[in-house]
């Protein structure tokens, strides 16, 4: 008995070893990818992607890549399992930029079917387009076939937002937002191992 045991043991280890994946390592076949991009002329909307790539990068458990649009091509999209988009609000309307580089996404043969998609954005004050980008972004995520979520809490139900408006009586608010992104970020980070879990 004890023998077959040992010998289970070798050959499990010989076959891990073959394919790069023995103690104490990990199998990057299995390593799921977060794309964040955004467009950020001023410098707001890059401040909330960096706390939405805290939040999915906390425990080491996917690849995360941050870009900006300008930087994202077509076969980042496409081998990302998750999917983040960031714009600020442009008179109640995302950034053309982004709008632009949604339209570039490839469409024939479904290849973003499936995905995780989630969106954040900022905006110059309270009520001023905030949750009409996020729809715009969801919505374009939808007809792609992706699998949209929300934000972390009943708070954020359509993912995460900054103002830029001064708040008398709110010295917390960048701490608020930042929070926001971070939760974001594990909220995509959680839904794309549950999402891929085998």
């Amino acid at each position: 008995m004890r023998l077959k045991v040992c010998l289970k043991l070798v050959f499990t280890l010989i076959v891990g070893l073959a394919y790069g994946v023995g103690f104490g390592q990990q199998d990057n076949s299995q390593i799921r990818t977060i794309l964040i991009t955004y467009v950020s002329n001023s410098g707001n909307t890059e401040k909330l992607a960096k706390s939405v790539y805290k939040g999915a990068t906390e425990n080491n458990s996917v690849h995360v890549v941050l870009k900006s649009v300008s930087e994202t091509t077509n076969e980042d999209v496409i081998l990302a399992d998750a999917i983040i988009l960031g714009s600020p609000v442009y008179n109640a309307n995302p950034a053309p930029e982004l709008l632009t580089f949604i339209q570039g996404w490839p469409f024939e043969k479904t290849p973003l079917q499936d995905k995780i998609g989630a969106v954040f954005v900022t905006a110059g004050g309270i009520s001023s387009g905030e949750e009409l980008v996020q729809n715009a972004l969801q919505n374009a995520m939808l007809i792609f076939g992706m699998v949209v979520v929300g934000g972390g809490e009943w708070t954020t139900p359509f993912g995460a937002s900054a103002i830029n408006e001064e708040l008398k009586g709110y010295p917390e608010r960048d701490n608020l937002f930042s929070k926001k992104g971070e939760q974001l970020g594990r909220r995509v980070r959680d839904a794309v191992l549950r999402w891929n879990a085998k």
